[in-house]
């Protein structure tokens, strides 16, 4: 009895995993494009369906040997991602705009999914390592309708990293919490003016719903952040509306806050300053 059971997880870990490795992108087939893109979509359904609903797999994904795949295919999805980006510039016809794209929709199918396996934080350590890299890339590309849409989904899928970083779903150091929303923040107010500069008949948009989002998010973040990186980066937010006019995103609502704080602390210093002259008159 007892080794039936022993098999049973064993070949609930086997489906799992092999079912991770394939919406990874960590195996593949040789075989066409679409039947591999079908393979893939099967895969993540089925480790979506696992994760919702098998209690061995709620067990198996404490399992290091899982973690370990799961890391694995982060690195596999983001390098990926790097290279089809660069692919871009040099314009080979065997890495157009859809295969960046696709690579996105993996990496938000991994912002969906890794909350659930407590791994998120390995994206967004990974994602800010790399987003320096990203943007530099994504500036130097030719400006055209196919990389206004790559750049909007990069915006869409660093929305979702801004969120756990900005939320407290992941923790990170300040410096990298200060890193990420000091590189993000120029290139999105950018991208922001370049597609409302497109009008209404643009097919790729930053609607309303995502603004509010990215706002909601950037707004949460910087009130993590010490005093003087959220200087800096009010620093960069007020240029961008004084010197381009551009609004979004809206921080007025943090910024506020820090004016708050910076003035009490202000204070609360002026008052410990005349204690300590007072003391020292006395002596």
């Amino acid at each position: 009895m007892q080794e039936a059971v022993i098999d049973v997880s064993l070949n609930t870990k086997n489906v799992f995993s092999s079912a991770l490795r394939f919406a990874m992108s960590i195996d593949t087939l040789k075989n066409s494009p679409e039947l591999v893109h079908e393979l893939k979509t099967s895969a993540q359904e089925q480790v979506e369906f696992m994760l919702s609903e098998d209690e061995e797999v709620r067990l198996l994904i404490t399992e290091e040997e899982v973690k370990s795949v799961v890391r694995l295919g982060i690195s596999n999805i983001i390098s990926m991602l790097l290279d089809r980006l660069s692919s871009l510039l040099v314009i080979l016809p065997e890495c157009t705009e859809f295969s960046v794209l696709k690579t996105l929709y993996d990496i938000e199918w991994l912002c969906k999914v890794l909350p659930r396996m407590e791994l998120m934080k390995d994206l967004v350590f990974k994602w800010t390592d790399v987003s320096s890299e990203i943007l530099v890339i994504a500036q130097k590309c030719k400006l055209d309708s196919r990389i206004l849409g790559v750049k909007v989904k990069l915006v869409e899928v660093t929305g979702k990293i801004l969120e756990a970083v900005g939320y407290g779903i992941v923790i990170v150091p300040s410096k990298s919490r200060s890193c990420l929303l000091k590189i993000w923040l120029p290139f999105i107010r950018r991208l922001k003016t370049l597609v409302d500069a497109e009008g209404s008949e643009s097919e790729y948009k930053m609607d309303e719903d995502l603004c509010e989002f990215i706002e909601g998010s950037m707004v949460s973040l910087v009130l993590t952040l010490p005093s003087n990186d959220q200087a800096e980066v009010f620093g960069e937010w007020m240029r961008g509306i004084g010197l381009e006019g551009v609004k979004f995103p809206d921080l007025s609502e943090a910024f506020e806050v820090w004016c708050y704080r910076s003035k009490s602390a202000k204070r609360r210093l002026l008052e410990r300053c005349d204690r300590l002259a007072i003391v020292n008159l006395d002596h």
